[in-house]
């Protein structure tokens, strides 16, 4: 049964994805980025299904399971350095993506000032290739860990199943196909975290009863604030307020806000956006502290296999198999939206110069797609692990450059790529120190890139003043 629900989820994904040929145009701009025609109520719940992945059902549940309430601050501060982003920038990229020339994450940077910075774009697309890759990998595991848990299949099968559905509505309709699936996925996942939080709270034997429980866990389960002292507080939670605003360097997260059909709908595109943002995420933190009270801490046990264990004990056969489609909903509406944005860097970014048929781009998805399957049978960091680095990793390399974009600041193009490589280097560099407990090493790599930025700037007017002393000296 269990099996049989599962799969009619994934057979009515499948069916959207392909229905979207009727709607779609054989063009690789269609393909891409959907003739930038998508209306505010589908790009604001595919933003944000595609922003909410499998992180949520398998990493934060299991960060929530270990360390209880205060994990909420990652919430807080997720959210709030998202919504700090999309007033700063979103505003911006989307009146700047209007340009007929812009399909891809790298053709925004390189043309937002009406140039043609083609070092940049060739380096964005790399970084973006690269790094969304792995992402993708994260989420195909996503969906093989739960795979495994609900079904017993072995980890290769969740990972290879994901993989096939993608593709096959990826290549039939492209990212038209992507955002369609996505709206089904945000209902699904909704739905499966409402159902996990409901039984949750009636087997614990009401909420009282819930609070009880949970407070007896371990003494500071329930605290607010994690048991650091103030500075450390301070930087947990700025560190995940950096965590949220990175959301403007995450070229398949861009490219959705690229596709809206008119600039005059954005309010009504990010009212649909947080309106579910924050009714899933706070339905996450609940459900991952229930899940402590479902499932014992033994020894061993992997955290972020709480949630399908969780399911295993409370549901009816049937009501599991829609959980497993919510969890497979939440990695493929990512996955798919990583594959195809790796597309666009592959076909616009860094073969600049080739022709961009539309059999090429769908033949780079193929190719970017079995990459992903590839790391994600091989590489053995967990979700939460993976997911982190490769957000973190994007940001530090893109988000200074486009928040001085959106300030109508000046970057050359030495400039952007030395913002770009000295931001992606301070992340690696703070994380190999081991200083990410400390603060999300997404927020010093963000910092780096800025420092950068006005380093140079510095040296500019230090170079002009000297010229200038020289010059009053020379004609004394």
């Amino acid at each position: 049964m269990i099996l049989t629900s599962f799969l009619f989820f994934l057979f009515l994904f499948l069916a959207i994805g392909i229905l979207s040929v009727f709607k779609r145009k054989n063009t690789t701009e269609d393909y891409l980025i959907a003739g930038k025609s998508v209306s505010p109520l589908l790009v604001g719940l595919s933003a944000v299904a595609t922003n909410n992945s499998g992180f949520m059902f398998i990493g934060m549940i299991g960060v929530t399971y270990m360390s209880g309430l205060s994990s909420i601050w990652l919430m807080i501060g997720w959210i709030a350095g998202d919504l700090l982003a999309s007033f700063l920038a979103v505003d911006k990229i989307q009146k700047v993506s209007r340009n007929s020339k812009i399909h891809s994450f790298g053709g925004l940077l390189s043309h937002w000032n009406n140039t043609d910075f083609k070092k940049l774009r060739l380096v964005a697309g790399i970084l973006t290739v690269f790094f969304l890759t792995v992402y993708a990998a994260a989420q195909l595991k996503a969906g093989s860990k739960a795979a495994e848990a609900l079904l017993g299949w072995q980890s290769e099968t969740g990972v290879i199943i994901s993989a096939l559905i993608v593709l096959v509505y990826s290549a039939v309709g492209g990212i038209r196909a992507s955002i369609w699936t996505d709206v089904a996925q945000s209902v699904v996942m909704i739905i499966g975290m409402s159902l996990l939080f409901a039984f949750g709270v009636e087997y614990a034997g009401g909420v009282n009863a819930l609070l009880s429980k949970l407070s007896q866990v371990k003494p500071a389960y329930l605290n607010f604030f994690p048991e650091k002292n103030f500075l450390e507080i301070f930087l947990f939670i700025a560190g995940w307020i950096f965590g949220g605003f990175a959301v403007i360097g995450q070229p398949h997260i861009v490219i959705r806000f690229m596709s809206l059909d008119k600039f005059e709908n954005i309010n009504r595109m990010r009212l649909y956006y947080y309106i579910w943002f924050a009714l899933f995420y706070g339905l996450t933190i609940i459900v991952g502290l229930i899940s402590r009270v479902v499932i014992s801490d033994v020894a061993g046990f992997d955290a972020e296999m709480a949630l399908p264990n969780m399911a295993l004990a409370l549901f009816p056969e049937i009501l599991t198999g829609i959980i497993l489609a919510a969890l497979f909903a939440a990695t493929m509406s990512t996955a798919d939206s990583l594959i195809l944005a790796c597309s666009a860097s592959v076909t616009r970014d860094i073969f600049q110069k080739s022709r961009h048929t539309l059999f090429i781009t769908k033949f780079s998805t193929f190719m970017v797609l079995l990459t992903a399957v590839f790391i994600a049978l091989t590489d053995n960091k967990t979700v939460f692990a993976l997911v982190l680095d490769a957000w973190g990793m994007l940001a530090s390399a893109f988000a200074p450059l486009i928040v001085l974009y959106s300030l109508k600041k000046e970057v050359s193009e030495n400039a952007a790529l030395s913002m770009l490589l000295t931001g992606l280097f301070g992340f690696i560099l703070f994380n190999k120190a081991g200083f990410g407990s400390l603060i999300y090493s997404a927020a010093p790599g963000i910092i780096s890139g800025f420092l950068v930025f006005y380093a140079i700037e510095a040296y500019k007017k230090y170079r002009i003043k000297s010229i200038s002393q020289t010059a009053e000296e020379f004609d004394s």
